[in-house]
């Protein structure tokens, strides 16, 4: 009884370090310059630039443009996190608007932009 009361417990361990171990591999991913490119806008294509950088356990960051024609950056007001997926909430001309993208690959994400228009974001490599 004893063998496979301690079996379990084992098992039970290797489990809860596994969660462990996968929860901060995949909250990582997102952290990091991301080059963020939205379609079809009534204003045309967007691109903004951003560096997610985890602060207090929260992913935090600005969005700027990157032809520099914008000069102050948006804050970002506020990110959800998810398995592989990313909202990203901030205010641009009197607006709340939000960006949900999704994990393409390890480089890549796709998603949307108020859920009404393409969005995708590559990682930026320095």
């Amino acid at each position: 009884m004893k063998k496979v009361s301690f079996f379990f417990f084992v098992l039970l361990l290797g489990v809860a370090f596994n969660g462990i171990s996968q929860t901060t591999t995949l909250a990582d991913f997102f952290a990091g310059k991301w080059e963020i490119t939205v379609t079809g806008t009534p204003n045309g294509d967007a691109k903004f630039v951003t560096d997610l950088t985890r602060k207090d356990g929260k992913l935090t960051g600005e969005l700027k443009d990157p032809t520099g024609k914008m000069t102050e950056a948006i804050p970002i007001e506020k990110i959800e996190e998810e398995a592989n997926k990313i909202t990203i909430y901030f205010s641009a001309q009197g607006y709340d608007v939000n960006i949900a993208l999704e994990k393409a690959t390890d480089d890549d994400l796709k998603g949307s932009l108020l859920g009404m228009f393409d969005a995708t974001a590559k990682r930026v490599k320095e």
